[in-house]
């Protein structure tokens, strides 16, 4: 017989119970030290005294960790982390374990636990680590991490936080209810691009911007596709290894088929951010940060071509207009994507080179276009070029740079790579650099942009309401579509 997953099983009542008691815990219910930020843990007692859990002391310095998300980008996150020497990896937890892309960390990690439902793994082991990382496509970034804040753990999630403005919104207020260690997974904020940004802003070399053009011509996994298309892809067989009701976790039910997964998911609306989610925080988020950018009141999808309604563009030019704010001046940020919807640049540019840093594609090279991906910012007495993750922006045309040579301040080093800063962070020594009041904003103005291609339509947006004043079914997809059944209970904070 078929289970019928619109009726959860008394097992997955059992988990959804614990979850919402883990959130009363964290919050009200118990006195606590949360183990994410010293590593002695104390005993736990309720308001009456009586003792819930023993203390108990951690013999080493090292975080001990839950990967959530094994194949894949969630892969190169684990290396990455691992390579620190700073973690454990005590537990392992992907919808495919066993299949080709997991095997890698499977073995380089035969004692963790394993798991293919996340809800499972806290329940039975969640005493056992004090921080998980969150590699999985877009869309489920959302109740994985919500279960893990309201668990008391830290929280590295691969960007962008979430695929809905509203469900970014919830991550920001449960990150602040909770009081956890959050990270977003955009490396280049712990990098020299960050340092570099912020202190060009404080010494007055990088103001009175009011134009920024971004841009990301390679090619993207949907470019090709038949923009007729009306229906989504026909069903398959599910491949042994992996669990597709736990894969789909909040979205609606859509029938198993390859394009769905492995990175495919980037494709389409209902799982993916397209282009402008997968690179936009590694162009735009040390400008949005230090020009306190926030959200935008207008987004202007200026050119969309090949579009469908099912799938992003083949190409898409989006104005994002920003009022004034303190100090700052108007603002518009142009943003390119698709292999010929390349920008016009000015005049002694140069050339366009990649960052070195950029990790490639989980899947292979990052396949070079005609420009690189970046961002030219227009100030009042300067032009500046800069690329992605942490590449540092220069001073163009060169004779400008010449001038400026002798002005510029000194910029410090990182103390830390991204993930040994969220590290460090659990352990309480440092602060991290991209926590969700930070790159909430950032990721939400991703999603009004992909809500203005997915309706090719200008969006006008009420920054202090968070509305979009303009059109009806727009603003209803802030929120998006319901949680399937037995999913419901992730969207209470």
């Amino acid at each position: 017989m078929k289970k019928d997953f619109s009726k959860p099983s008394s097992k997955e009542k059992n988990v959804r119970r614990k979850f919402l008691k883990a959130g009363a815990l964290a919050f009200g219910a118990v006195s606590i030290v949360p183990s994410h930020v010293l590593f002695a843990k104390p005993e736990i007692r309720s308001k009456t005294g009586e003792l819930i859990k023993r203390g108990s002391v951690v013999p080493s310095d090292k975080v001990n960790l839950a990967c959530i998300g094994i194949g894949n980008r969630g892969a190169q996150v684990m290396d990455a982390i691992h390579n620190t020497g700073m973690a454990n990896v005590v537990a392992l937890c992907d919808v495919d374990m066993g299949a080709k892309h997991t095997l890698d960390q499977m073995n380089k990690h035969p004692k963790a636990h394993r798991f293919q439902d996340f809800r499972e793994m806290f329940d039975k082991v969640g005493g056992e680590f004090d921080a998980v990382t969150v590699g999985t496509p877009d869309f489920s970034h959302f109740p994985i991490t919500m279960h893990a804040m309201a668990e008391g753990k830290g929280v590295y999630v691969e960007k962008p936080l979430a695929r809905t403005f509203n469900e970014i919104e919830l991550l920001m207020k449960a990150a602040e209810k909770y009081g956890v260690v959050t990270q977003m997974g955009n490396q280049g904020h712990s990098g020299a691009n960050y340092f570099q940004f912020k202190s060009w802003v404080d010494a007055g070399i990088i103001k009175d911007v009011k134009k920024i053009t971004c841009h990301m011509n390679s090619a993207r996994r949907w470019h090709g596709w038949d923009t007729n298309m009306s229906s989504f892809p026909a069903a398959e067989p599910i491949p042994s290894t992996l669990d597709w009701d736990i894969w789909l976790t909040t979205a609606q039910h859509h029938d198993y088929n390859k394009d769905f997964i492995n990175g495919q998911w980037r494709c389409w609306y209902d799982f993916g951010m397209g282009a402008l989610g997968d690179w936009g925080a590694h162009i735009m988020d040390a400008f949005h940060q230090f020009l306190d950018l926030g959200l935008p009141y207008e987004v202007d999808p200026v050119k969309i071509q090949g579009y469908n309604k099912l799938f992003y563009p083949q190409s898409t030019t989006l104005a994002f207009k920003f009022p004034k704010r303190g100090k700052h001046p108007k603002l518009t940020v142009t943003w390119y994507d698709g292999v010929d919807n390349v920008p016009e640049v000015p005049e002694g540019y140069g050339s366009s080179e990649l960052d070195a840093n950029i990790p490639a594609a989980s899947n292979g090279k990052i396949q070079p276009s005609k420009l690189n991906p970046g961002k030219i910012i227009y100030g009042k007495d300067l032009t500046f070029k800069g690329g992605s993750h942490s590449s540092t922006l220069s001073i163009i045309p060169e004779e400008a740079a010449k001038d400026m040579a002798g002005k510029l301040p000194e910029v410090p080093e990182s103390p830390s790579n991204h993930f040994e800063n969220f590290l460090f962070a659990c352990k309480g020594e440092e602060k991290t650099r991209s926590p969700f009041e930070v790159t909430g904003p950032l990721s939400q103005v991703f999603t009004l942009g992909t809500l203005a291609q997915r309706l090719d339509t200008k969006l006008k947006f009420d920054r202090k309401k968070k509305v979009i004043t303009n059109n009806a079914l727009a603003n209803d997809l802030l929120v998006g579509e319901p949680p399937r059944k037995g999913w419901e209970d992730y969207y209470k904070v």
